[in-house]
């Protein structure tokens, strides 16, 4: 027998395969599991489905940095309330959305249930904060300043006019423009992905409008949570696919 044999069928390299073999099969099972501490048990319009051969977590407590406990998976049912129907009627077929389809919360207007906190830097303040309570900084010299210009919506009618920019400040980048709607006195936070600006004004094609008016709002004026970004930003996500009937059909 060669160097490193047990038997004339076994050596010491065909064990270490084999138990490489064994360990990585537990490492996949184990990500497997804990991949499903949240959105499990899955849930149709029959109800909650069967787990499947790889079973779930045991339930485990996670501590917050704001001193919160989280427990996961957990029994708890979602918050999330979609309005939507399916259009074949069985599992696997489009949703289409019922009522307002900005606030269906379905499609490109799904959100996730997330936090209902601000998202909090280390000195315990809130990172995202408007421009006008953060006096050390401003809108650099070689970009245009929004504030004061007027917002146009996909089809350039005029939405409002730019207020305030909220700033992330631990990142140093912008993340809403504050409006002040031209129908009335409420202003509207406005995701600064979707808008475009330039020095001739500010133009955002996820929107029209009218439909500014239902654009969801915060809780407290000077600051903004998780969960409220998240309904926000779902709003303008929805409003690419489903502002206008046109954008529902087929490009070609």
């Amino acid at each position: 027998m060669g160097t490193g044999a047990i038997t004339s069928y076994v050596d010491v390299a065909q064990l270490v395969l084999y138990a490489f073999w064994i360990f990585f099969g537990a490492v996949i099972l184990y990500l497997v599991r804990e991949n499903r501490r949240e959105g499990y048990p899955l849930e149709t319009w029959r109800g909650p489905t069967a787990e499947g051969w790889v079973s779930m977590p045991e339930p485990k407590t996670y501590f917050l940095d704001n001193g919160e406990t989280v427990t996961a998976p957990s029994d708890k049912p979602s918050p999330q309330i979609f309005s939507g129907e399916r259009t074949q009627g069985h599992d696997g077929t489009p949703i289409d959305p019922v009522g307002n389809p900005l606030l269906a919360g379905v499609g490109p207007g799904a959100w996730a249930a997330r936090a209902d906190h601000p998202d909090m830097d280390h000195h315990g303040e809130p990172k995202i904060r408007p421009l006008s309570l953060a006096p050390d900084c401003n809108v650099s010299s070689r970009d245009p300043d929004p504030r004061g210009m007027t917002l146009e919506d996909a089809d350039g009618q005029t939405v409002g006019t730019v207020r305030d920019l909220w700033l992330d400040v631990p990142e140093m980048v912008f993340r809403y423009l504050e409006v002040e709607l031209a129908d009335s006195s409420r202003r509207v936070l406005v995701p600064m992905t979707f808008a475009r600006v330039t020095r001739q004004g500010v133009k955002v094609h996820a929107l029209l409008a009218a439909q500014y008016a239902e654009v969801p709002g915060t809780k407290v004026a000077d600051r903004i949570t998780l969960l409220e970004e998240e309904r926000i930003s779902a709003y303008f996500g929805a409003g690419l696919l489903y502002a206008k009937p046109s954008r529902l059909e087929p490009l070609i």
